[in-house]
């Protein structure tokens, strides 16, 4: 194949991957929230919530943008990866995914601020993994999970300051 023609099959863009990696990332997003959204607005969580912790109106918008990234870091790198990638892509994304669940079911579906954070550490540590395997596949699905790690390193200080 000549290396224009590979290089314009390579730019089409693969739909059913790409609505499979959002489908699987609102997923995600949305059992989180169903531990998360109840309680933003609890005394618990007024009363255990550090003075620098943003409005509550930063956070879905936040998350929304992360989630978008996620996404579209999902779908790069499934569609440049070869199946021995792919086993690991799958692996990193859905460890990711775990802990980022778990981490709203222990602080505020528990209530448990010091179990959260020891999921927080693990989630910060999935991500410096996903972000290890997608840049040997595609720098800029790498690229695309910086600003998430950011924002876990920033909740895992909201996150100390509240134990």
């Amino acid at each position: 194949m000549k290396r224009s023609a590979k290089k314009k099959e390579k730019s089409k863009i693969n739909y059913k991957v790409l609505i499979i990696s959002f489908l699987i990332v609102i997923i995600v997003a949305g059992i989180g929230s169903q531990f998360t959204s109840s309680q933003v607005n609890s005394s618990w969580y007024q009363e255990t919530k550090p003075s620098i912790t943003p409005p509550n109106f930063v956070f879905p918008i936040a998350w929304t943008i992360l989630f978008f990234l996620l996404a579209l870091s999902l779908y790069y790198s499934w569609t440049n990866s070869n199946s021995n990638q792919k086993v690991v892509l799958a692996a990193s994304f859905g460890l990711n995914f775990f802990f980022n669940i778990c981490w709203s079911i222990f602080y505020f579906g528990l209530k448990n601020p010091g179990f959260a954070l020891f999921d927080l550490i693990s989630l910060w540590l999935s991500i410096i993994l996903m972000i290890k395997v997608t840049y040997k596949i595609d720098k800029k699905a790498s690229w695309l999970l910086v600003p998430y790690l950011l924002w876990v390193s920033f909740a895992g200080i909201l996150n100390y300051l509240s134990i």
